[in-house]
């Protein structure tokens, strides 16, 4: 079937699309990307500092599929921990208290993480070559 032949093509797709969130998130966390977090000059706290380094540095390598499973295990546990921190107080669906992102990412980054980034990908280029 061809569906089936679009299976490696659509999890590297994913894992691209998933890095890519990501990476604005962090980047509008620390370096004020699409209006930034805060006010202009003020200092993040240190728990949104780390979430920051983690969605930026994580997105881009997460997006170039190189060392994939180590950080999307990573992203995948800030991800919970951001919806049970900041989302999970508020209701508990995430429909009710606005986590689907996070929840999403979380299972998407868990997906990952368990199975790897993919044909397309610098860990399978690496693979490959060795």
């Amino acid at each position: 079937m061809i569906l089936n032949r679009l299976a490696g093509i659509s999890h590297s797709l994913l894992r691209i699309a998933a890095g890519l969130m990501f990476l604005c998130h962090g980047g509008q966390k620390l370096l004020g990307w699409f209006g930034g977090m805060g006010a202009p000059g003020e200092a993040l706290p240190p728990l949104m500092m780390a979430a920051g380094v983690i969605e930026l540095v994580g997105g881009a390598l997460i997006m170039l599929g190189w060392f994939t499973q180590p950080v999307a295990f990573i992203a995948s546990g800030e991800m919970a921990a951001a919806y049970f921190m900041a989302h999970a107080p508020n209701g508990m669906l995430p429909i009710q208290n606005h986590g689907e992102p996070p929840a999403l990412l979380c299972f998407i980054f868990l997906f990952l993480a368990g199975n790897g980034a993919g044909g397309l990908s610098i860990d399978a280029m690496m693979k490959r070559k060795h």
